[in-house]
């Protein structure tokens, strides 16, 4: 271990100093790393951590978040797409906090998890696509990761290609634009720095290190993130019912709330729980003409084509540009397409057309428009955006 070295060679540095000067002899010897992980009488764990990570002696609250009612219905709970075998606890996300944010999970250091997944952008990426590791660009528009958890099918990706969150985590590193690292150079990485060995003995009870030990905490780390401290939840909390007037809406905000949940519009159809989470990936009519398949190029299925996973509303406000491929810069671009620009085709979901199998139109005028802006942006939740247990752990990088 480095530590072991530093300390070493800090024996020796003061052992010639104390000599060579006539100073009484400081016997640092207990500061020697035992095999267990621990010091002798010198360095604590957490003093090895220290030197890398700003994390708190006792671990955050990752496990056990007090959640409010609303969140707590049977429809949500549903929802929930967390696996019998990796539930989240406290040390196994702290473990995956780190993970997020290191840098050294990519090929020449300078991407983490979190370049394409930034807190303050509702971990989205502010830009159309994202850059990877050698200034390439990926694919596809980088996804919110507000709620993740609460989806239950339990897929990721645009294409859901990723059968489940922990299997998605892994992908990335491996991908050769965005992070660029076989699993076995995952492993080797993280297996040399100091900090990982105690990370992973409080997280799974020893030090060995394997790529399913870090896709289930980078899993947990993300199912953690939970978001239900907007002022939709303060108009939740004091109703507990979408179809009333919320006490602190201002009266825009209501008519958007109104609109959002009738059966005019029928946005809650595909997001369609108190988590403002999707249900399933759907043909939102983006294009008659597709250039993307999304899940239909993944199964091969006809009637998967032109279909995307529908993302939670979660912070909204910040995890522009939306849709997969970044074609829309604002909320109200969002708007516009579905009051006039759904395009039809045979692919489009049922839920976008009305009798006979015309396209829905919603016909807003410019009240309603500004209304459902202004209900989404209730959606967004300040205290998520800054919460330190959520942040990037690592000192260099203050």
């Amino acid at each position: 271990m480095r530590i072991l070295k530093n300390t070493l060679v800090l024996v020796l540095a003061l052992s010639l100093f104390s000599c060579n000067n006539d100073e009484e002899y400081i016997d640092i010897s207990d500061n020697v790393v035992n095999d267990d992980g621990n010091t002798g009488g010198g360095f604590t764990d957490d003093d090895i951590l220290a030197q890398t990570l700003n994390l708190p002696t006792t671990s955050y609250n990752y496990a056990n978040i007090n959640l409010p009612g609303h969140f707590l219905d049977n429809q949500l709970q549903n929802e929930d797409n967390t696996p019998n075998n990796n539930p989240i606890t406290n040390p196994g996300a702290t473990l995956g906090r780190v993970l997020f944010y290191d840098k050294k999970l990519s090929a020449n250091n300078t991407v983490s998890c979190a370049s394409c997944h930034s807190q303050e952008d509702g971990f989205s990426d502010s830009n159309i696509l994202s850059i990877g590791f050698e200034g390439g660009l990926t694919g596809r528009n980088s996804m919110g990761l507000s709620n993740a958890k609460f989806y239950q099918n339990g897929r990721f990706f645009w294409d859901e290609r990723a059968a489940t969150l922990e299997d998605q985590v892994l992908m990335p590193i491996q991908d050769a634009v965005e992070m660029g690292l076989t699993l076995d150079e995952l492993v080797s990485k993280v297996a040399a720095e100091d900090y990982y060995s105690i990370l992973f003995t409080r997280a799974f009870g020893d030090d060995n290190i394997t790529t399913q030990r870090i896709s289930f905490a980078l899993a947990q780390f993300i199912r953690s993130m939970v978001s239900y401290e907007s002022k939709f939840d303060e108009g939740m909390a004091q109703t507990n019912n979408p179809n009333q007037n919320f006490p602190n809406f201002t009266a825009s905000e209501n008519l958007g709330r109104s609109l959002f949940f009738s059966n005019r519009t029928r946005c809650n159809d595909c997001h369609d729980t108190n988590a403002m989470v999707g249900d399933a990936p759907r043909n939102n009519g983006l294009d008659a003409i597709l250039t993307d398949l999304g899940v239909g190029g993944v199964t091969g299925n006809n009637n998967d084509r032109g279909e995307f996973k529908t993302g939670s509303l979660r912070n909204i406000e910040l995890t522009a540009p939306y849709m997969h491929d970044g074609r829309f810069a604002t909320l109200g671009e969002v708007i516009d397409h579905y009051d006039t620009g759904v395009q039809n085709s045979a692919d489009l979901d049922n839920r976008l057309r009305v009798n006979g199998g015309q396209v829905r139109r919603l016909n807003l005028n410019a009240a309603e428009r500004q209304g459902l802006i202004d209900f989404l942006l209730t959606l967004t939740d300040n205290n998520f955006i800054s919460d330190e247990k959520y942040s990037d752990p690592f000192i260099e990088n203050e």
